[in-house]
């Protein structure tokens, strides 16, 4: 088999086992151990932690203008909540309002974004 048969064989199976454009694939986040399709997964812990880009792709869809109004879930900004509740919402979710995170992020993203959420401002 030549080199360029090879090649192609090669992209096509690479293709086969990653989602799809409209596709969810797993839930997760830079740094975790699988990192959500489209998104560059930190290799070491020098690397600076991103938790603007963090939120927008995980917690951005639900909680809109980066937490700051309601959408599908609520405003963020100035939440009652102490920081051990948040940590233990992102982790735990909510049945049939928020997925369960626990497996997805670092405790150092859980932090990054509680630190995210407090500093919200309109």
């Amino acid at each position: 088999m030549g080199a360029l048969s090879a090649g192609l064989i090669v992209g096509v199976v690479a293709a086969q086992t990653r989602p799809g454009p409209m596709q969810s694939g797993q839930h997760a986040a830079p740094g975790a151990a699988t990192p959500a399709p489209g998104v560059a997964a930190p290799t070491g812990a020098a690397e600076s932690l991103d938790v603007n880009q963090l939120f927008a792709t995980t917690c951005g869809w639900c909680h809109l203008k980066g937490g700051r109004e309601d959408g599908k879930g609520p405003k963020l900004m100035g939440t009652a909540l102490s920081d051990a509740e948040l940590i233990s919402r992102i982790k735990r979710g909510k049945p049939g309002e928020m997925p369960a995170f626990a497996s997805v992020f670092s405790e150092q993203q859980l932090k990054a974004i509680v630190t995210y959420i407090r500093e919200l401002k309109p």
